[in-house]
């Protein structure tokens, strides 16, 4: 609702969501006789979360950085598999002609007409020395097979775990908290003036208030400042007119405040004290 005869709802709307976070007067004056807790207002404006920023930059990164390390894994793995089906093919070839040899040096050995012991003599020392060279080209085999199998447990790694900081991403992003940037010059203004009231209301009970009430705070002030009463203001000079309290010692004090203020005569005010309908 607005009195405005036509007006921009979006815009109309926008104005009141402001005024309550920025606790403007009106609204303030409505929430102090409910008893409700207020401040002096901030004006806030959305800002980047740094903690969230920063675990999503340190995520990010390290997804980038797992993405990097699975592709060389699966390169190097396609390259192992590659190399051990080759050095497998050679070794089998190699083999084949080993004792494609052995069968012939036997068989050139059985025409000689050697003894019996003496060819499976020769038939182990020469199968021996074939099963030698073999067994260099099998272990050569069995490395490569074994780096094959690591880059290739590597890369499933790697795959699985982009799901896993990606996950993490999603949660970070659902639970991230909206951060405001807080503009408190209102609070810091309103603080000033609260400190330099606090320090008026010493300095009055300092120069104007008995002995007795040096260190009194302001809950103990606070009746005088609260008594009801007329302030005559004139060309030369204002007078202030208040009325008693209800105590006696209060009376006394209230009396010794007037005598004090009009000895002193500040700035030209004076408190007078002329019949007992009141003190003046």
């Amino acid at each position: 609702m607005t009195t405005a005869p036509c007006a921009n709802a979006l815009e109309l709307a926008r104005a009141y969501i402001h005024r309550w976070p920025a606790q403007e007067n009106v609204i303030r004056d409505w929430l102090i006789p409910l008893g409700l807790e207020y401040n002096h207002g901030y004006a806030k404006a959305p800002v980047v979360n740094s903690e969230v920023s920063k675990k999503r930059e340190a995520l990010e990164k390290r997804l980038s950085n797992v993405q990097r390390f699975r592709e060389a894994a699966r390169i190097k793995a396609h390259r192992a598999d590659i190399l051990s089906t080759r050095l497998r093919k050679e070794a089998k070839e190699h083999g084949e002609r080993l004792y494609r040899g052995l069968g012939e040096r036997l068989q050139a050995l059985e025409a000689q007409g050697i003894t019996e012991g003496r060819y499976w003599v020769e038939r182990r020392k020469q199968k021996a020395d074939v099963d030698a060279e073999l067994e260099t080209y099998r272990q050569r085999v069995y490395r490569v097979e074994a780096k094959s199998y690591q880059e290739s447990t590597k890369h499933e790694r790697y795959c699985r775990k982009p799901r896993e900081l990606l996950r993490t991403l999603e949660e970070l992003t659902a639970h991230e908290r909206v951060m405001y940037e807080l503009d408190n010059r209102k609070d810091h203004i309103m603080t000033v003036c609260k400190l330099a009231l606090a320090n008026l209301a010493m300095w009055v009970r300092d120069r104007f208030f008995p002995s007795t009430y040096a260190h009194a705070t302001w809950q103990r002030l606070l009746p005088f400042f609260r008594l009801p009463g007329h302030v005559l203001a004139g060309r030369e000079v204002v007078s202030v007119e208040l009325r008693p309290f209800n105590n006696r010692q209060l009376n006394r004090d209230l009396f010794a405040v007037c005598q004090r203020v009009n000895e002193v005569q500040p700035q030209g005010v004076c408190l007078l004290n002329k019949d007992a309908s009141g003190l003046r």
